[in-house]
């Protein structure tokens, strides 16, 4: 009896674990793993899925939402029960349960059932909170403000070179409220906006590790508020919420003295703040921001965006931001209009990486210079002793000169950062609204400990750069035996981390701004390395909101100036403005986000519309073309293609994606028009441009030929010899490119799509001519932007890194198949070009991890795959050789076919490591 029962105990355990073979190992809520200020009452959920089997597929899913823990832990999804669905999606479910409710915290699950007959256990509890759904959610809370700026005054869009309407350092101002809790709370959320940016505090405690909140926008459109979980920042009876705030680009101040790219001046800082308090006993109450709140100068003296921040410690008020600090001398709070509200979705802006330096130098005028080694958008963090007055200035830039001080030419100054001690022991300070671009730091005032100090300098126990980027996870890995293109990597790497904040900005210093080329030449590089999707949807709402009456996207978003030197070629660009069309696709491609091209489609089809309107006889000759590509001169708008054929050609390609957008849309009658009009401009283009007897297009430039063979202008009988022209104009100049910003990511993806990677890896394994490896070789640590790293130019820059791209889809083989969504059919095909003998490649995609690990020898080829569960994928092996392949973790595999000369077969999800070998 005893054995029959032992079986049957093992049984049941054995059968349970076989039924639970597949897992949830994933949840996320807006691409965001418990998200909090959720303002979409359809949120898309997602989850991951594991299991130790192969070729395994989700069948079907159930989803229980519901408003209390406890339920959920019954199984009991009141909110939504989606029952169990018939269907394989897994990324981008639509919650549609019952009418979600303002500030509420919901808590879902989700189980599935796969193709083996399995199905999971719940997930784990997941969580998303919701923002304030509507003007009245905000509870009665009022804008406030120090002091207001005179309607006059206000400039929204200056134009680049006019004088000053006004001149003001304004004051950069605290605020405090007191309040007293009676019962035992539950639950606090705190909704808060400060412009341009806060540091909110309760209880002399800092909120949230982020910086630099919120994100800037365009904000005579709208403005974004965080939400932050203060539970724990509270107690029964008295508490104090303290606030400060900065400029960021809500005003940059005019100080003569400072650098200033631009002029905006939307007002003076103001803030808008409710806090939520849930009590145990079920009731609630609401802190809300207006004239019962106090304000004052805080110790920041100075701040700007673009000029540096300066604090002097001896205007600190101690206890400001607690219960009992006697704010007589504070004076009322002023209230203002704001702007609309919406809630920030993409990930904040934090602190990553520290750097010290690696050097420290005396320079002739005896201030110090510190090399921290690392060229990156970042803060200083400053450790100081010495006399009360003592005041330190210290000077941040990318470059030294030949003395070795520091030089701000290349991008702009004088912009630094002043402390002025309190003369306290040790005093710690770093700047809180304010960040740029630099490696080195010239310190004036004071003197490095351990250095000799005979003048009584204070002197400096430390000093570091704080890395800051926004938060969005790393997803990606790349590694190879090649060590130049890892030091490529890094280098492209470090440009991204450093314009990726709250904005895809150009460069950390000298402009900041949204320049909008590099989100659709760029995305794919991006999306590879970080889950960077909720910044690009920031991205489409700045264009939305900059988008001119006529439908015109100008070339940055948020737009804060209109340059107007060179006429509109820096405002009408076809090859930036085309963003606001090709982003909202790429999102839907790489993600499966429909909701990006159902939102955007408007706002596409407006632009479509004004590029039809600017065009002569279907051809486009405005804007700035190849920007910054190899001429005889110095770079700049573009030199070895003529005006029009870049512009033209994205033209074109915009009008056939929007033709796919449409068709997703079940918009046919749309469809149709922007097909008819895509022949008309394909036509013209090529009677304009394309040479039939050389093959070539233009003046056969190397953007010229691989535009028009990747937007498919070129007809398929001459398409190889455009390709082979390419290729001769590269290996003419000894493997070297010509390309700039916008033409270069289409050399690179024409010659991968033609199986030519052996010509990129040849062009991009070289210091001696312009390119990465010169970047390199000159000692630059972020992409530089200008091929060469010219000392006049950025030195952090983000438009050229495409490569990156490469690096994944070429080197680790990791790419989607034809008309695939987010990577749900895989086609891994590494390239295993020049001296590669290994690589370790990997891309958390939506449904999971994609990686690749080669090894190459004299005799053999191992290849390492990893494929998500309910994904498959096509594996395509190099060499055109017979070999024998086999699959170590696998004996029976199924039999390999041939395409294009090479071996292929078609697995699904799971572990495989394949070994071919010669015959």
């Amino acid at each position: 009896m005893s054995k029959i029962l032992i079986f049957s105990c093992l049984f049941m355990i054995s059968f349970s674990l076989m039924a639970q073979d597949i897992e949830v190992k994933e949840t996320s809520c807006m691409y965001r793993d418990k998200p909090i200020g959720i303002d979409d009452v359809h949120p898309a959920l997602s989850w991951k899925l594991t299991s130790s089997k192969r070729n395994v597929m989700q069948t079907a899913y159930q989803v229980l939402v519901s408003g209390e823990i406890e339920n959920l832990n019954k199984n009991i999804g009141e909110v939504w029960d989606s029952k169990k669905v018939t269907s394989n999606q897994s990324i981008q479910v639509k919650y549609n349960g019952s009418k979600l409710i303002a500030a509420k915290k919901y808590f879902w699950k989700v189980k599935v059932w796969d193709n083996k007959g399995h199905s999971s256990a719940w997930s784990k509890p997941a969580s998303f909170q919701m923002g304030l759904l509507a003007a009245a959610d905000w509870k009665g809370a009022k804008w406030i403000a120090f002091e207001k700026l005179a309607d006059s005054n206000i400039n929204i869009l200056p134009t680049d070179g006019k004088k000053d309407k006004y001149q003001a350092n304004n004051v950069l101002p605290l605020f405090r409220k007191e309040f007293n809790l009676r019962k035992k709370v539950k639950k606090a959320t705190a909704f808060i906006s400060g412009l341009g940016h806060f540091e909110l505090s309760i209880n002399g405690m800092r909120v949230g590790d982020d910086v630099l909140a919120p994100g800037w926008t365009k904000y005579d459109q709208e403005a974004l508020y965080v939400t932050y979980d203060v539970t724990k920042h509270l107690r029964t009876g008295g508490n104090a919420i303290g606030v400060m705030l900065g400029n960021g680009f809500y005003y940059i101040p005019p100080v003569k003295d400072r650098y200033r790219k631009l002029k905006v001046a939307y007002g003076f800082p103001k803030m808008i703040c409710r806090v939520l308090v849930e009590y145990t006993d079920g009731s609630k109450e609401n802190i809300i921001t207006n004239q019962s709140w106090k304000t004052a100068p805080s110790p920041i003296t100075f701040s700007s965006i673009y000029g540096g921040e300066d604090y002097n410690a001896n205007l600190e008020q101690k206890d400001w931001n607690i219960a009992g600090f006697n704010d007589g001398r504070w004076k009322t709070a002023l209230l203002v209009d704001g702007p609309i509200l919406k809630a920030q979705q993409e990930e904040p802006v934090k602190i990553f990486e520290r750097f010290s330096a690696q050097k420290i130098t005396l320079v002739n005028n005896g201030d110090w210079v510190y090399d921290l080694g690392q060229n990156s958008s970042a803060m200083i963090e400053l450790s100081v002793r010495g006399k009360k007055g003592d005041t330190i200035r210290i000077t941040p830039a990318e470059l030294t000169k030949d003395d070795g001080s520091v030089t701000q030419k290349n991008i702009g100054g004088p912009s630094y950062f002043t402390y002025i001690l309190k003369g306290d022991g040790l005093e710690i300070w770093k700047p809180r609204f304010f960040y740029t671009g630099f490696r080195y730091l010239q310190v004036k005032g004071g003197t490095p400990a351990g250095k000799e100090n005979l003048s009584g300098k204070a002197v400096i126990e430390d000093l570091q750069a704080l890395h800051v980027r926004n938060a969005a996870e790393n997803i990606g890995k790349f590694s190879v035996s090649n060590t130049l293109f890892n030091k490529t990597f890094k280098l492209i790497d470090w440009s991204v981390k450093s314009n990726m904040v709250s904005v895809f900005t150009d460069c950390p210093h000298r402009e900041k701004l949204g320049w909008l080329e590099q989100l659709h030449l760029m995305g794919n590089s991006v999306g590879y390395n970080y889950n960077a999707a909720p910044l690009f949807k920031k991205a489409l709402q700045d264009m939305k909101n900059s988008q001119l009456a006529n439908g015109l996207i100008p070339e940055i978003a948020p737009e804060y100036v209109k340059f107007e030197w060179g006429g509109d070629m820096f405002r009408d660009s076809p090859e930036w403005g085309s963003s606001g069309i090709l982003l909202p696709w790429y999102l839907y491609q790489w993600y499966g986000d429909k909701q990006a091209i159902i939102d955007y489609y408007p706002m596409m089809q407006r632009y479509i519309n004004y590029l039809a309107s600017k065009a002569d006889h279907h051809i486009l000759s405005q804007g700035l073309g190849d920007w910054y590509d190899l001429g005889p001169k110095p770079p700049g708008v573009s030199q070895l293609t003529p005006m029009g054929v870049t512009a033209t050609a994205i033209y074109y390609y915009d009008l056939k994606v929007l033709e796919k957008i449409a068709t997703v849309l079940g918009k046919k009658a749309d469809a149709l028009t922007y097909s008819d009009l895509a022949v008309e401009v394909r036509k013209s283009f090529n009677n304009k441009f394309f040479d039939a007897q050389t093959k070539q297009y233009a003046t056969g430039s190397q953007a010229a030929n691989a535009m028009a063979v990747y937007m498919g202008l070129v007809n398929d009988a001459d398409k190889n010899d455009v390709v082979e022209n390419l290729v001769k104009d590269i290996r003419n100049r000894k493997n070297s490119l010509t390309a700039g910003d916008i033409g270069y990511r289409y050399v690179l993806r024409v010659l991968e799509d033609a199986g030519k990677s052996d010509v990129i890896f040849d062009m991009n394994s070289r210091s001696d001519v312009p390119g990465y490896g010169m970047q390199i070789a000159k000692g630059a640590t972020a992409l530089t932007e200008s091929w060469a790293a010219l000392p006049t130019v950025s030195n952090n820059h983000f438009m050229l890194g495409h490569l990156m791209e490469w690096l994944y889809s070429g080197i680790g083989g990791i790419r989607q198949a034809e008309n695939v969504i987010a990577f749900k059919h895989i086609k891994i095909e590494p390239e295993v070009v020049g001296d590669l003998t290994s690589a370790d490649v990997s891309f958390d995609s939506p449904y999971g991890k994609i990686a690749t690990s080669w090894q190459k020898t004299d005799k053999q080829f191992v290849l390492e795959v990893n494929i998500p569960v309910n994904t498959k994928a096509d594996v395509y092996f190099p060499g055109k050789k017979m070999e024998t392949i086999t699959d170590e973790l696998n004996p029976g595999m199924e039999a390999l076919h041939f395409e294009n000369g090479k071996a292929k077969i078609t697995i699904g999800s799971g572990r495989y490591k394949f070994r071919c070998t010669n015959e």
